[in-house]
């Protein structure tokens, strides 16, 4: 049988509804009488709860309009109306009506609801189920919030785990603290540890970036945002793109475990691995690194890199390689370290190669252990045991200068030690030059057209008549030498001094007198292509003679590795 009680505060009288007027009025006199006795501690009766002992009962506080009992199948369930408060383990719940089950300690929560947790944490909202026995709380409505010291949580509908201090969305929501404001479609977030979990179309703004990814994991305390799944960060700066990774929101450092991209309007670094400092611009990749400077289009890549942007410094080094795009044709670059200098004033660069360096252009190509490029005037200096091919052409000396005109080479100065050596294919012999300082020119084809020879100037090549016949050999030796060259070759000859030569005919030409001292034909070292970016192996370099020794110092002999 259903039995209901009404009570209703109306100045200093009791006004009761029922039809037996006697009755219930000792009803009430009774019910008053416990109610007096617990202290308004309605939800206290029932029995203990587990095994662990008695469940603490949730407390109504006085202050409330109206409260009606009613009583079915021996469940007491109380509606509370207006001003209801109720108390549980320290947090305190307020509504505008309650209902509130006695024996499941479930209170349903309607109107203006919040919950405040100690000086700290409040949850608001439209309406509220708070189960007492887990200290489950959800709330629902068009705004419902957990707010705190650090952070402010909205959504449609909160989870909040009172006895563990987490909170949680299934719906999106957002969270915002003093830098940063975050959505996502689902999240959760634990008070006490004031980390953060969310999932699906994650975003954070801050004034100086914005973060989107699939599942963040974020600590409002230390400030490092861990995540998963394709990530994005932009700002003024640039932008970041990866896809495993942390983030400090406040000192903006990035470290990332998978293929990472930073790209600016000034260049691209990439890596399978990386670690970048925004705010001091400095970034440190490994595994597959790429770093490509796009005003000149410039790419290094390598197996690690350093990149300082402030500074406009790179390295790259473990197979590295520079390949640098000049209108149709690419020049490539690979030495065991590879620098960049970048002046940010002018937009030009300078690459140094250091050690084992390669080197590879459709017009000439080349090895040495120091290499210098300046894009600005497209100029490359060789040092440490250079050697260059161009066309039929070999070229040796201590340091090589070589300057590229419409991204062609137009000139090489040989210094010290020089050695310059043209391949005759129709008579398969080799013209000769040699001197302390060499000055060599090409034309539009490539060809070399002149070669200026200041100091100790010694030559050796072939004269050969109009009918393609050989005529003989020329050795000269004048300290300064002007030879002009055709179809790889000598066309004219002029010295500046007394020349000291012998032109010895065709049957006279003896094997001694066909090579200059220090002669080495090494055309099995010229770099191709597929050697230089990394692709094959090259050849070993041919030993050094004690002539070539003697000659240059090494520096017209094999490269000693």
């Amino acid at each position: 049988m259903k039995q209901s009680k009404k009570i209703a505060a109306t100045g200093n009288h009791i006004k009761l509804s029922g039809v037996h007027i006697v009755k219930q009025t000792m009803k009430l006199i009774v019910f008053f009488g416990l109610l007096l006795a617990s202290s308004y501690t309605w939800a206290q009766i029932g029995p203990p709860r587990g095994a662990g002992g008695p469940t603490e009962r949730v407390e109504l506080l006085p202050g409330s309009d109206s409260l009606v009992i009613t009583n079915e199948g021996g469940v007491e369930v109380r509606r509370v109306v207006n001003n209801v408060r109720f108390r549980h383990k320290g947090a305190v719940l307020h509504c505008n009506l309650a209902i509130h089950n006695v024996a499941s300690n479930l209170i349903e929560a309607y109107g203006n609801v919040k919950i405040v947790q100690g000086d700290t944490i409040t949850v608001t909202g439209d309406t509220l189920y708070y189960y007492g026995d887990t200290r489950l709380a959800i709330v629902s409505g068009r705004k419902a919030m957990l707010k705190d010291k650090k952070s402010t949580l909205t959504s449609r509908k909160l989870v909040y785990d009172m006895a563990v201090g987490i909170a949680s969305y299934p719906a999106p929501g957002r969270t915002v603290d003093k830098d940063n404001v975050l959505t996502s479609e689902e999240g959760f977030y634990n008070t006490r540890t004031k980390e953060f979990t969310y999932y699906r179309n994650v975003k954070i703004v801050n004034p100086k970036y914005t973060l989107t990814t699939d599942t963040l994991f974020y600590n409002s305390i230390t400030k490092w945002s861990h995540f998963q799944g394709k990530t994005r960060i932009e700002s003024k700066d640039g932008t970041l793109v990866a896809n495993k990774g942390r983030y400090n929101t406040e000192t903006r450092e990035a470290i990332f475990n998978t293929r990472t991209s930073v790209d600016n309007e000034s260049y691209t670094l990439t890596g399978d691995s990386l670690f970048y400092d925004n705010l001091k611009e400095i970034g440190f990749a490994k595994g597959n690194v790429e770093i490509l400077a796009k005003n000149d289009k410039t790419l290094l890549t390598g197996e690690e890199g350093f990149y300082r942007g402030k500074e406009g410094f790179s390295k790259v080094y473990g197979r590295a390689l520079v390949r640098s795009v000049v209108q149709a044709d690419t020049l490539f670059i690979r030495a065991d370290t590879l620098y960049s200098y970048e002046n940010k004033v002018d937009s030009t660069r300078r690459l140094i190669g250091n050690k084992n360096i390669y080197m590879f252009k459709t017009d000439f190509q080349g090895k040495c252990d120091s290499l210098v490029y300046n894009t600005s005037d497209s100029t490359i200096l060789f040092f440490r045991n250079p050697i260059l091919w161009s066309d039929n052409y070999q070229l040796v000396a201590d340091s090589i200068n070589a300057y590229l005109v419409n991204n062609k080479i137009n000139r090489m100065l040989l210094k010290s030690n020089s050695f310059v050596i043209s391949e005759d294919t129709l008579l398969n012999q080799h013209n000769q030059v040699k001197g302390r300082t060499i000055q060599a020119y090409f034309n539009s084809e490539n060809k070399l057209r002149q070669v200026l020879v200041d100091g100790n100037g010694q030559s050796v090549y072939y004269a050969v008549g109009e009918d393609e016949k050989l005529i003989g050999l020329n050795r000269v030796e004048c300290g300064k030498m002007n030879i002009q060259f055709l179809d790889n070759r000598v066309k004219r000859i002029s010295f500046v001094g007394r020349p000291d030569g012998e032109l010895i005919p065709p049957q006279k030409i003896q094997p001694d007198k066909r090579k200059l001292e220090g002669f080495n034909w090494r055309i099995n070292e010229k770099p191709t292509r597929a050697q230089t970016i990394w692709a094959e192996v090259p050849p070993a370099a041919e030993p050094v003679s004690k002539n070539e020794l003697k000659q240059g110092k090494g520096a017209v002999g094999a490269i000693n590795r």
